[in-house]
């Protein structure tokens, strides 16, 4: 028996997209570690993938084509072939059609651990050809995204290996340690070197000496901090004029907004003392180079976008630019450049829109037309969209066609009528590119697939080909999907040439250099070139503040990820026991203590779990983490069971950081 050691990258939902090397002994995989093509893996990856192959070989792990045999959501399914789930699908698909229209169909799908082939090519086709409906991908990022389309155009940000050269860092509303790790070397090294470093955040994930400022932002009130500061510097004139009216437009807009806050006004909201958001505005006035790393949570809660639009508006109006170690970070999956339209060919396709935050809602109500058939893939919608008791009860429903393609038996798969499996990123072909490190991977299979599990693109071709059309979509294979995908990148400066690819296994970014440095070398996307910090896209009322209007559930959950789960993905096997942290001077008043069992509640639902005392979160916040499975709580809910389905008026997105609840202690029988 011979073990071999075998290339591969990670393409989970996380920026730091790290190169693999996968030990395999007789098609099996024995041990995933790191590899040195991405130099930003640095010979370490996460503990999360470093598992991964418990969920490859997991006794849930889906390896046929199955049909439901039980009620919804008993997981009694028995196994067919893949011939005959195709017909179930395809003939369930067209009388939905012939009765209710294409509409009736919703695909419902998200791409945070996809490769590019692995959504938007022959899945795309499908639905189009289909007349199905079309769905907004809006869980996470969209508010953060068309902040960044219309203030900078996407233009790719600060590479992780240039926090070295900054002199201050700023880190709001993130979390490396869990979800960023490779950024945290880098964040050591810049601070052994003198750099300050303030986080904003309502938890503390840093330990004392690691940084030099907290902040304990209230969720939701992360606008009027940014505003605050931006209009301390304009009275106390340190503005860069120069920078704003070469770069910038849209100032007066947002000054005049700006104004509106002064730190005593910011502080009362964001329940914080004026002196701490005075202390952040001169660090990061005053130190150059100066670097923003923004994360995704300031975005989750009806005031997303417009605080997500303030906070990049701070480097602008300070002129933060030009020098290595300067700018911000948010997603820089924009610098691939990716012709979208080059991955496969598609039919018009011009149906409505529905919200994916509003799934259960939709399954429930819509009736123009109703939502008849649902085809589920690259997600968990149950254990990760708002409203999860609207969800459960949606997919409950004898008139739904619900199929589930997944890897293992998830929440939202035992709610299947026909289930479809998929291969693991180790069992495939693929291209990935990243959101955070400058690389794009080339992946092969390591291991041959298990059981019958296909990849998405050869799934969804045979789906066209059972409904008997011939579009090329569905005659083309996975390597002609490999050589579109190459083909439709183009921000590297030079072409993917697709055989060197697969040879090096990753291809590099010249901006010039492998690193782009904003203002030097990448200026603004935007159509004149310049950062406009009064885009259309904040709607008619840019940095307006919503307050707060739950306040009769005195407690503000958050959902993070941990270092368990970033997603819901491995929630299979790496998160057993699901528990909320509350602060003890939160505690105290409710009689709960460690290890005790608490009711999490409000209208939409509640949640049972064991309680932790930290006082690492600030009072009036407990977090229970993101992406738990139903099973891992007492009762049988999770965090989604009290998120409300609202939206956010820039982007669409979820406002899981709007959640307001009461917890009270569970008495023992």
């Amino acid at each position: 028996m011979q073990n071999k050691d075998l290339p591969s990258a990670c393409p989970m939902d996380c920026p730091d997209t790290c190169s693999l090397d996968v030990e395999v002994s007789d098609n099996r995989i024995t041990r995933i570690g790191s590899s040195d093509r991405n130099p930003n893996t640095q010979g370490f990856i996460c503990t999360k993938v470093a598992r991964f192959a418990e969920r490859v070989y997991s006794k849930e792990r889906l390896l046929y084509p199955m049909k439901r045999t039980g009620e919804k959501g008993s997981g009694k399914f028995t196994k067919i072939s893949w011939q005959e789930a195709l017909e179930i699908v395809c003939d369930k698909f067209r009388q939905i059609k012939e009765r209710w229209g294409g509409e009736a169909i919703l695909p419902y799908s998200y791409g945070g651990s996809n490769g590019m082939l692995g959504q938007d090519t022959s899945d795309r086709a499908f639905f189009a050809k289909l007349g199905a409906s079309r769905l907004a991908r809006t869980v996470c990022a969209a508010p953060t995204g068309e902040a960044a389309l219309g203030m900078y155009g996407k233009m790719p940000g600060t590479a992780f290996e240039d926090y070295v050269h900054a002199r201050f860092i700023l880190i709001w509303g993130a979390n490396p340690k869990v979800s960023n790790i490779h950024l945290v070397p880098y964040l050591k090294q810049a601070k052994a070197k003198g750099a300050k470093i303030a986080v904003v955040d309502p938890r503390l994930n840093f330990s004392r000496n690691e940084i030099d400022l907290h902040l304990p932002v209230y969720p939701g009130t992360d606008l009027v901090v940014a505003l605050a500061m931006i209009n301390w510097w304009h009275e106390h004139n340190l503005l860069n004029w120069d920078f704003i009216d070469e770069f910038a437009k849209g100032s007066e807009l947002l000054l005049e907004k700006a104004k509106a806050y002064p730190l005593e006004r910011a502080a009362k909201i964001a329940r914080l003392e004026p002196d701490a958001i005075k202390k952040l505005a001169e660090m990061y006035a005053l130190h150059d180079p100066g670097l923003l790393r923004i994360g995704w949570g300031p975005e989750r809660n009806r005031n997303g976008g417009q605080a997500i639009a303030a906070i990049l508006a701070m480097p602008a109006v300070l002129g933060k630019f030009g020098l290595r170690g300067s700018g911000y970070t948010l997603s820089n999956s924009s610098a691939y450049k990716v012709d979208s339209r080059a991955l496969a060919d598609v039919p018009s396709w011009n149906t409505r829109v529905i919200n994916m935050n509003r799934l259960g809602r939709t399954l429930l109500e819509e009736d123009d037309p109703p939502v008849k058939g649902l085809f589920v893939y690259n997600c968990n919608p149950v254990a990760t969209v708002p409203n999860q008791n609207a969800i459960v009860q949606g997919l409950r429903q004898d008139e739904l066609f619900t199929v589930v393609f997944e890897q293992v038996m998830t929440d939202t798969a035992k709610f299947a009528d026909i289930l479809l499996p998929a291969v693991t990123f180790l069992e495939q072909k693929e291209i990935k590119k990243g959101y955070g490190s400058y690389a794009l991977h080339y992946l092969d299979p390591v291991i041959e697939p298990m059981g019958e599990a296909k990849p998405n693109e050869e799934v969804f071709a045979l789906l066209g080909k059972t409904m008997g059309w011939s579009d090329s979509a569905f005659m083309e294979d996975t390597d002609d999907y490999l050589q579109r995908a190459a083909n439709s990148v183009h921000g590297l400066r030079k072409p993917v040439d697709l055989d060197t690819l697969k040879k090096e296994k990753i291809a590099f970014f010249d901006f010039p250099g492998t690193a782009p440095v904003q203002f030097k070398t990448v200026f603004p996307w935007t159509p004149d070139g310049k950062i406009n910090l009064a885009s259309s896209v904040l709607g008619q009322h840019p940095y307006e503040y919503l307050d707060d209007d739950q306040a009769r559930h005195p407690l503000a959950l958050i959902s993070p990820a941990t270092d368990k789960m970033i997603s819901s993905t491995m929630g299979e096997f790496n998160f057993p026991e699901l528990y909320l942290v509350i602060h003890s001077k939160d505690a105290e008043p409710r009689d709960l203590r460690k290890g005790d069992v608490a009711r999490v509640f409000n209208d939409l639902g509640e949640v049972h779990a064991k309680v932790r005392i930290s006082d690492k979160v600030r009072p009036g916040v407990i977090v229970m983490p993101k992406g738990a499975w139903r099973r891992s709580s007492l009762n049988g809910s999770t965090t989604t069971a009290l998120v409300p389905d609202s939206i956010s008026a820039v982007g669409g997105g979820a406002c899981f950081n709007d959640v307001r609840v009461e917890v009270e202690r569970v008495s023992p029988e």
